[in-house]
């Protein structure tokens, strides 16, 4: 390939690259990604700083999380995992890793739990895009989460991405990006992340119960 058509393309990727960092800039999104990631760190202190507390003054986990072990399956558990990671993470996903280090496969059961965490999201997508041929749905989501549409409308996969490591609701900005039609692989693929997301969780977590 001749130098000068090299050159013009590297230019042109420069120039890309300046584009979408002045448009993310303009549009405070490294305001946004900044903010949640100095409150991304606060989560993880206070909850190994949490357990601790709880496991020393309060109640032994290690033997409540064995009880919970036996009193439920494992099926039963992930079920009610599944459907809570979909439905906006209505429990903490913290339970849920501390609990895999209590079963005799710990590795595969937070396995298990990321994919199902991240299944809960693309089902959350659909159900967004589905919700949007509800006008009563439609107009309750729109007012109640006019921010996670707005960011979605701007940022797209970024959001999700955002959505996938850092505290907040994954299923909320999959939902989001069902409403506005994100395309779909585009969050499949950015979606993945969350596996990175209960890997540096569960690191934390492993650190405190035994």
């Amino acid at each position: 390939m001749p130098k000068k058509k090299i050159e013009k393309r590297k230019k042109s990727k420069k120039l890309k690259a300046k584009l979408v960092h002045n448009y993310y800039a303009r549009t405070g999104f490294y305001a946004f990604v900044g903010k949640n990631l100095k409150s991304a760190i606060l989560p993880i202190i206070g909850v190994i700083l949490a357990i601790f507390l709880f496991n020393k003054y309060v109640y032994n986990i290690n033997d409540g999380l064995h009880h919970f072990t036996e009193t439920f399956s494992r099926v039963s558990i992930l079920i009610v995992f599944f459907i809570s990671e979909t439905l906006l993470g209505l429990i903490p996903p913290e339970i849920f890793i501390a609990w895999t280090k209590k079963t005799d496969e710990p590795i595969l059961n937070l396995a298990f739990l990321a994919t199902l965490s991240y299944s809960g999201g693309l089902l959350a997508y659909f159900i967004g895009k589905a919700s949007l041929k509800i006008n009563s749905v439609r107009q309750y989501l729109e007012v109640k989460m006019a921010k996670n549409l707005e960011n979605a409308q701007k940022w797209g996969g970024i959001l999700i991405l955002v959505g996938a490591l850092l505290p907040l609701p994954f299923a909320i900005a999959c939902l989001a990006a069902g409403m506005i039609k994100y395309p779909f692989k585009n969050v499949v693929f950015f979606g993945l992340f969350r596996f990175a997301r209960f890997a540096i969780y569960a690191w934390a977590i492993f650190q405190v119960v035994h």
